[in-house]
Formats: structure tokens, C-alpha cells, sequence
């Protein structure tokens, strides 16, 4: 028996609340690790990506990038240039259909922290203002720290940030030594390993029902992370329809192409956040090709008449 086997493990569980919801680590460790330590540090990890990330808090750093002038530099913590830096690359690589710059579409539909209804006129003002290009309006200047806006759009990081969230605590529990942990914020997870047993993390995956929570199934996770993207949880009712939240940046109007939810396996959870959204947006034919493009290990889930179809790649490719 190895040493690793033998170690006297325990279970233990750590949440707190950050960005709307809670954040929640289990892990497996021994008598070593400082327990209220790991907790301080995996709680300010989650709060400094909402405090810089946030379109709902004012003094956020995106919130001074989109109240910056036009091609002012915008100085930056290397965290947020980062997620910045993915989001304009998986931008690029969707060809728009993940997109950084909807925040005005956001708002105007009732998802954002400026309302909580479509507004007619506000959807027409963020229409006529999204550029062709979303990739082409920022600069970004990674050695000095900052940014600029080439174009009048307004930033938001919601399909990305929880992901990079999950992906700062997978980086504390590392720093605390620990080998056996799952991370999650929402529907974002992230795995350190596996359990101390050896065997994989088993994760539950949501059956995209409006009013109910409830599991279509089991994925496995070691050393892996996982996000799902879908129709189902944040909506608004408009004329006896559902729209959903996610926006379609080349449509300028919610997601409306009938997948339920898109799963994307990868080693980054920011990464998966990311794709999740793109593959949602470019829904079944066009998403699925994306996902080939890229290799990715992807499910989807479509609505047909009262129940739902799935086909996937990768891992899910059995679906």
C-alpha cells in the first residue's frame, strides 16, 4: 500500500458567498493543512474576480473600463488582462459567438444590473452601437498592464469570469498543498486531482428543466473542469415565451436556436465557461462543427417537441 493510500485523509467541506451565488470546495486532506487559512485565501481569490469583474458593482475595474473615454489606457491587474485576453481569443476563434462586448445588449434585454425588463428603446441604442468586429474593440498592451477602447461598447465577462473564479481556487488549493479537492462556483467545477481514494470526482449534470433541478446523469472528473451553458436557468417571460439571457452578439437579441444546454469539458475552467457560451450561441450545426474545429469534449442537449435530443464529441461522443 502506498503512503498516499495509507495517509489518514478527511472530508472536508468549505463554501462562502461571492457573485450571486456561493462558491463550495471538497477536498480530502490530512491534519496539516490550516483549514481557516485555505478558507480566508479560496474566499478572497472568488472576491477579488467579482470586486475587479463585476458589471454590478460601480467601482469594478470593468465597470471604469466601460466609463473610460475612448482610446484612453485603462491600467489593469494582470488577473483581469488576462480573463480579458481569453475572452477577445475565444471571441475570435467563434467567429462572435462568444462575445465580451454585449454589455449594452445585457442591460437593455433585462439581464444586467440596469433594469429588469426589456426596454425597447435601449435594445435599439445597443443595436445600433455593436461593431462588426468584437475582437477589433479593444487593445490590449499585456506588458504595461492596460487597455483601451476602440469602439463604444460596453465590457461584460459574465460568460467567462465564474470559470476563472473556479480556476483562482484550484490555484489556492495547489498553494495549500492540496492534491484531492473539487472547486465549484454555479455551474462551473474544476477538479485538483482526484479523490484521495483514487477514484474520480463524480459531478451531476443538470437536466435543463425550467422549474425543476434535477440530474440527466454523471461525469467524472479528475484533473479536468467542466461548465454548462443553457437556456433554463436565467430567463424572463416576454409575450408568453421564455427568453433567455445569453445574448446572440450576431443577431443582437437573446439565444434562440433551440439547444437546451451545452456541457464543455477542458483542463481550464475558464476555457470551458467560455466555450460553453460560444457553443450555446452557434447552436447545433454550426456549434458542432466549432466544437470539432477545436477538439473539443463537448454534450448537447436540444429541445425537440416535449423532451430533448443529445449528441456530443469527445468523451460525450457515445451521447
Amino acid at each position: 500500500m502506498s503512503s498516499e493510500s495509507a495517509a489518514p485523509y478527511q472530508r472536508i467541506s468549505l463554501n462562502g458567498p461571492s457573485m450571486g451565488t456561493r462558491w463550495s470546495v471538497t477536498l480530502d486532506a490530512d491534519d496539516s493543512l490550516d483549514v481557516h487559512a485555505l478558507q480566508h485565501d479560496l474566499a478572497a481569490a472568488v472576491e477579488q474576480v467579482d470586486l475587479q469583474m463585476s458589471p454590478w458593482k460601480p467601482d469594478s475595474e470593468l465597470m471604469r473600463v466601460n466609463r473610460a473615454p475612448l482610446h484612453a489606457w485603462v491600467d489593469l491587474p494582470a488577473q483581469m488582462l488576462e480573463v480579458l485576453a481569453c475572452a477577445l481569443e475565444v471571441q475570435r476563434l467563434s467567429q462572435g459567438a462568444f462575445d465580451p462586448c454585449v454589455g449594452g445588449l445585457v442591460n437593455a434585454w433585462g439581464f444586467g444590473a440596469q433594469g429588469d425588463a426589456p426596454d425597447a428603446q435601449a435594445i435599439r441604442i445597443a443595436r445600433s452601437s455593436q461593431p462588426p468586429v468584437a475582437h477589433a474593440c479593444f487593445e490590449l498592451d499585456s506588458s504595461a498592464g492596460r487597455v483601451r477602447k476602440l469602439a463604444p461598447v460596453q465590457l461584460d465577462l459574465c460568460g467567462i469570469a465564474k470559470g476563472y473564479a473556479v480556476d483562482r481556487m484550484a490555484h489556492e488549493l495547489q498553494e495549500h498543498g492540496v492534491r484531492h479537492a473539487l472547486a465549484a462556483l454555479d455551474g462551473e467545477l474544476r477538479a485538483v486531482g482526484a479523490q484521495s481514494s483514487g477514484a474520480p470526482w463524480s459531478v451531476g449534470l443538470e437536466s435543463p428543466e425550467f422549474e425543476r433541478r434535477a440530474a440527466r446523469g454523471v461525469i467524472e472528473l479528475a484533473d479536468l473542469a467542466v461548465a454548462t451553458s443553457g437556456d433554463y436557468r436565467r430567463y424572463v417571460e416576454l409575450g408568453g415565451a421564455l427568453i433567455a439571457h445569453t445574448m446572440d452578439p450576431r443577431r443582437w437579441a437573446p439565444v434562440n436556436n433551440g439547444v437546451a444546454s451545452v456541457t464543455v469539458l477542458a483542463p481550464s475552467c475558464m476555457q470551458t465557461d467560455a466555450w460553453a457560451t460560444a457553443l450555446l450561441v452557434a447552436g447545433p450545426g454550426e456549434g458542432l462543427a466549432m466544437a470539432q474545429r477545436m477538439g473539443l469534449d463537448v454534450l448537447f442537449l436540444l429541445r425537440r417537441g416535449a423532451g430533448l435530443m443529445a449528441f456530443g464529441l469527445g468523451r460525450f461522443g457515445s451521447a
